[in-house]
């Protein structure tokens, strides 16, 4: 079942175009072990699969944690210091009268919507901006190591989240490099008193304080961490390789069915870098 939520993933599958290809493709089959199998996972079944991963809690978390002991296994394990920066993921946009917003904002479903409109409301996504655009929907946290490109942990909240606040949640102990790199967003003291802790060198870019500019010797220093971000290894090409997987949007309703779709993805990615890795870069 967990091959076939993959599938849907590489494939940008619906639950009932999922069952349609299974039953149409051998080579489908074949990958889910299901070649020799009389009755073919419909989409029915699909859907609670998915919803007794949401419910267990941890269902996201493990498949991506299965994903990351096989990196491990083939030698590929977290090198060259660590990237970490944040992208929007879109939702369908929800439309709300003032009343209900603010309801919502609040974490309160209104009452008048019962049960079948509130199980179609997504009251857990927000708005946020970028660049003076305004997005809604989710907001994906991710580390990723410089050396090989591969998302090491994420954490998924809602768009209007502080990227700052999500540091703790990704930054790995584990990488073999002792610097870590990230933007301005992230710029703070409990940032870098965390990379202290983790003996973590101190690579963010600087942001000015309000109504001053920054000095000469900070926008030098920005000016490094922002070439060494924006070179091959910059985190972008990894948001760029999880647009191409169905784009950067989500479909279900819910922080936790969300979070559960986007770790899949990013499992996914993973996935597709290592058979890429296993031909172009040996693990050392």
């Amino acid at each position: 079942m967990v091959k076939v939520l993959f599938l849907q993933v590489l494939y940008n599958l619906s639950d009932e175009q999922a069952e349609h290809q299974l039953l149409d493709r051998r080579s489908f089959q074949r990958f889910c072990g299901l070649a020799d199998e009389l009755r073919i996972p419909d989409a029915r079944t699909v859907w609670l699969f998915k919803q007794r991963l949401v419910q267990g809690g941890l269902g996201a978390q493990a498949i991506f944690e299965a994903v990351q002991q096989q990196l491990q296994a083939q030698g590929y394990i977290p090198r060259g210091g660590q990237i970490v920066d944040a992208t929007i993921v879109r939702a369908p946009i929800q439309h709300l009268d003032k009343e209900e917003k603010a309801l919502v904002q609040q974490g309160v479903v209104p009452l008048e919507w019962g049960a079948k409109k509130a199980r179609h409301k997504d009251c857990e996504a927000r708005w946020t901006k970028k660049h003076g655009k305004s997005f809604y929907g989710y907001k994906l946290h991710a580390n990723v190591d410089a050396r090989y490109k591969l998302i090491r942990r994420y954490k998924v909240t809602a768009a209007n989240v502080d990227d700052g606040n999500t540091l703790p949640k990704v930054i790995d102990a584990s990488n073999t490099a002792a610097r870590l790199y990230a933007d301005r967003g992230y710029d703070r003291r409990a940032s870098r008193e965390l990379l202290a802790e983790h003996g973590c060198k101190d690579g963010i870019a600087r942001r000015a304080p309000v109504g001053e500019k920054l000095g000469q010797r900070a926008e030098a220093r920005n000016k490094a961490i922002n070439r060494r971000r924006s070179r091959v290894d910059s985190v972008e090409h990894v948001f760029a390789g999880l647009r191409h997987l169905g784009g950067k949007t989500v479909r279900a309703i819910g922080l936790a069915r969300n979070e559960l779709a986007i770790a899949i993805k990013c499992a996914v990615y993973n996935v597709k870098r290592l058979t890429w890795l296993r031909e172009n870069v040996p693990a050392f």
